[in-house]
């Protein structure tokens, strides 16, 4: 059986894990000759918890996504990936990757770390992957090793 993609998309938090998702991504692209869209989702729900808004914070946010999903970016045309797109969105990434980006972007392969920077939210109602195997439409790769 052969497997054929043409649009990936690989979820990026900062995490160990999503480093090493992003890693093998780019070996499945080059692979597929497919389009790598890398995402961050900066996640809205945790400034409801805020009395007030601290705006400064949510500018951190989003310069900590575009910086990290533009050195990813060079790093993956430099391995030989000729379509990579980077996208920052803001909300919930539990459905905003299975649901909304990969509908948007016809995606057909979700990568993603098994783990992420949320511990304490996995604890309580279940990991952003978990949630992405359940809900997406399409393929999903959960990576939980280094690439070797």
């Amino acid at each position: 059986m052969t497997l054929q993609y043409s649009q990936i998309l690989v979820a990026i938090d900062g995490s160990e894990e999503s480093e090493m998702a992003f890693k093998k991504s780019i070996a499945i692209a080059l692979q597929n000759n497919a389009a790598l869209n890398l995402v961050n989702i900066v996640d809205t729900r945790s400034y409801s918890a805020v009395e007030t808004y601290d705006r400064e914070n949510a500018e951190l946010a989003n310069k900590f996504a575009v910086d990290l999903l533009n050195e990813y970016k060079v790093e993956a045309e430099a391995a030989g990936i000729s379509k990579v797109s980077v996208m920052v969105e803001y909300g919930s990434p539990k459905t905003m990757i299975s649901r909304d980006i990969a509908k948007k972007l016809q995606i057909d392969l979700i990568i993603c770390g098994a783990t992420g920077l949320n511990t304490v939210e996995r604890f309580f109602i279940g990991s952003v992957s978990e949630s992405i195997v359940r809900t997406a439409k399409c393929d999903v790769l959960v990576i939980r090793t280094p690439e070797v």
